[in-house]
C-alpha cells in the first residue's frame, strides 16, 4: 500500500487500536501506548496534523464512543472525519464525503466489525461527481 495510514487512540480506544495494529501491519501508530488516562484531543490533533501534512494519507482515530475524537478531528480545516457504526457507513463516508479520517467507537464495536470497517474505508475511493461540489462547500 502506497498511502500512509496513521492511527491513534485515547486510553478507551487503546485495546481496539492494539487489535487493529495486530491485523493491519501498515499503520503508523501515533499513540497512546497504554490504558492510562490521556486527553483525546491531544491524539486527535497529532493525527490530523499528520494527515494534513502527508498528501493522500488517511487516519484512524479510536476513543470510547468516537464522539470526542470526531469533534476534535473535525476542528481542523481539511479534515473530514466520520464516526462509523457499520461497514456500509465506512464505505459511504469515503464514497460520498471523501472522508480522510475514520473514527471508531472502541467501546461499542467488536474487533471483527472494526477490522471490516477499516478495510472498507481503506479500499473505497471517493466517487466525486455530484458529491464533489458538496464536499467543496464544507
Amino acid at each position: 500500500m502506497n498511502k500512509k495510514i496513521f492511527i491513534a487512540s485515547d486510553h478507551a480506544g487503546y485495546k481496539m487500536k492494539t487489535k487493529l495494529n495486530d491485523h493491519f501491519t501498515c499503520f503508523i501508530d501515533l499513540g497512546t501506548n497504554s490504558i492510562d488516562s490521556v486527553d483525546y484531543p491531544d491524539f486527535a490533533h497529532k493525527l490530523t496534523n499528520e494527515v494534513l501534512n502527508n498528501d493522500e494519507s488517511l487516519g484512524i482515530l479510536i476513543c470510547g464512543t468516537g464522539v470526542g475524537m470526531s469533534i476534535a478531528a473535525n476542528r481542523s480545516k481539511g479534515i473530514r472525519a466520520g464516526l462509523v457504526n457499520s461497514v456500509e457507513v465506512a464505505r459511504l463516508i469515503r464514497q460520498h464525503n471523501d472522508a480522510n479520517v475514520l473514527v471508531i467507537p472502541g467501546r461499542f464495536m467488536d474487533s471483527e466489525e472494526a477490522i471490516n470497517c477499516v478495510k472498507a474505508f481503506i479500499e473505497t475511493q471517493f466517487e466525486s461527481g455530484r458529491h464533489k461540489q458538496r464536499v467543496e462547500k464544507i
